[in-house]
């Protein structure tokens, strides 16, 4: 269990790593890319999906900084792993997702990271436990019951 705690806390760190360089690589081509003569980061909807996008990865930082605080401590719990793993991926994959409209068709070359990250972190979501196990290791670890056997 050890093993794979380690294993899902590693995923938890690794997907902000994914979604820091879509978000990076989204607000570059946005105040580089020129639509009308201005960035289209000067327009309100570039402006709100970067402000979301950044404020899911912060959500996500604290998240496993925090977990990596009780880890080095012996207090973080399967339960709490599991958390941090599930949540982050997720996050991770709709940044992928939304910095990939961002770039618009651009996004979906070769030359820019998102799809990559997308297709890693598809197959990350079923690393250590698909989404929905984690999902109900959080419910025995707020119940006290498993649902599952």
């Amino acid at each position: 269990m050890m093993c794979l705690n380690s294993a899902r806390y590693g995923i938890a760190w690794g997907s902000v790593g994914s979604a820091i360089d879509c978000y990076r690589t989204a607000l570059t081509y946005a105040l580089e890319r020129k639509q009308f003569n201005v960035p289209i980061a000067s327009f309100q909807l570039q402006q709100k999906k970067l402000a979301e996008i950044l404020t899911e990865i912060t959500k996500a930082q604290l998240l496993v900084w925090r977990l990596g605080t009780l880890r080095n401590n012996n207090q973080a719990t399967p339960g709490q792993i599991s958390m941090a793993k599930r949540n982050n991926v997720e996050m991770a994959l709709n940044v992928a997702r939304e910095t990939r409209q961002i770039l618009g068709a651009m996004g979906i070359t070769g030359d820019y990271p998102m799809m990559r990250h997308m297709m890693n972190l598809e197959s990350v979501i079923t690393y250590e436990g698909t989404h929905d196990i984690h999902l109900l290791i959080t419910g025995m670890d707020i119940t006290g019951i498993a649902a599952f056997k």
